[in-house]
């Protein structure tokens, strides 16, 4: 699908989809929420929904353009690298400037949650291949699990007044609908260049495209979810942290991936190639579960398990370190 570029070319396209990726990002987030604001939705729905989706959204461009390109390692490998990225490092950000309290049901349902739904894709995958039909099975999970846990945990959050989004001035929502309409424009025609330069860039560095995926894309496509957790956790907003992340890993391990491999499945090459590498199931995503359990470990009260635990620096600085051994690693195995 795509041609061969100049090599300065392929930067220029990396560094200008990534910035206009991120800027149309924030275009798209900022629309969505004076729609959900203007039509009265409550915050934590914004967060966790729209801002979860919107944040998002950039994973789902590039992985379903790397997909229908032919470039299905780029495609796993921007959703689970992003995953990894949201964890360890984004959250790992956001505690180092505001130690982050966790209330219970996150705790005990959004951590283990992820890390079934990894195990789950883990599951998926198993075979080498992914069908329509297991694609399908990943968005059936996904519109099942997220309006259950949004239900559940509206249901049992005690905290904050709900009903912030009426209290405030409602924007117009036409000029809100603009905003979504040409963020998620740009959003798509960024994620075309950026896919065209990462490919390019991998052939001349002579690295697979799982590498640039995990690292480059994987990062750049988690620019809004950064920018908008250390704006939060600056503010002392864990629920909005917290909420984000949990929505766009959830997103980005069923929806992302779904509808990537629904548009283009995973089969072997016509000479038996695989259909995506190995590492993915043996590395990718082991940690990625292993990293959402640690959610779990790190925000627990463990003198009283039914009150709020805190996630501190030293949990952090845990993250960071455990993001800088997996890069090496990769790094090391893929040029190996």
């Amino acid at each position: 699908m795509y041609s061969d570029i100049p090599f300065c070319l392929s930067l220029v396209f990396m560094l200008g989809g990534l910035g206009v990726l991120a800027w149309s990002s924030d275009v798209f987030v900022d629309g969505s929420a004076a729609v959900a604001k203007a039509l009265g939705v409550s915050p934590f729905i914004i967060g966790m929904v729209i801002i979860g989706f919107g944040t998002s959204a950039p994973e789902l461009c590039v992985s379903t353009m790397s997909g229908l390109s032919g470039h299905a390692n780029l495609s796993l490998g921007n959703a689970y690298g992003s995953n990894i990225f949201n964890i360890a490092m984004i959250l790992g950000i956001a505690v180092l400037i505001f130690p982050l309290v966790v209330r219970p049901s996150v705790t005990f349902v959004a951590g283990p949650g992820l890390a079934a739904i990894s195990l789950f894709s883990l599951w998926v995958l198993r075979d080498g291949i992914c069908s329509r039909t297991e694609a399908f099975t990943l968005l059936g999970a996904f519109l099942v699990v997220l309006p259950l846990y949004c239900w559940y945990d509206q249901k049992t959050n005690t905290g904050e007044a709900k009903n912030e989004a009426k209290d405030e001035a409602r924007p117009k929502v036409w000029l809100s609908l603009l905003k979504v309409v040409s963020g998620l424009g740009l959003l798509i025609g960024s994620s075309h260049l950026l896919v065209w330069g990462a490919v390019d860039f991998a052939k001349f560095m002579h690295v697979s495209d799982l590498v640039i995926g995990l690292t480059i894309v994987a990062a750049g496509t988690s620019l809004p979810e950064l920018a908008s957790a250390v704006a939060s956790a600056r503010r002392g907003e864990h629920e909005f942290v917290l909420g984000n992340i949990v929505g766009s890993n959830l997103f980005n391990t069923l929806a992302v991936v779904g509808l990537a491999t629904a548009i283009s499945p995973l089969i072997p090459g016509p000479n038996g190639e695989p259909a995506f590498s190995r590492y993915i199931l043996s590395r990718d995503i082991p940690l990625m579960t292993f990293l959402s359990l640690t959610i779990m470990f790190f925000g627990m009260n463990w003198k009283h398990p039914k009150w709020p635990g805190a996630i501190q620096r030293k949990e952090a600085w845990a993250w960071i370190a455990i993001f800088v051994a997996y890069t090496l690693l990769m790094f090391y195995q893929e040029t190996h």
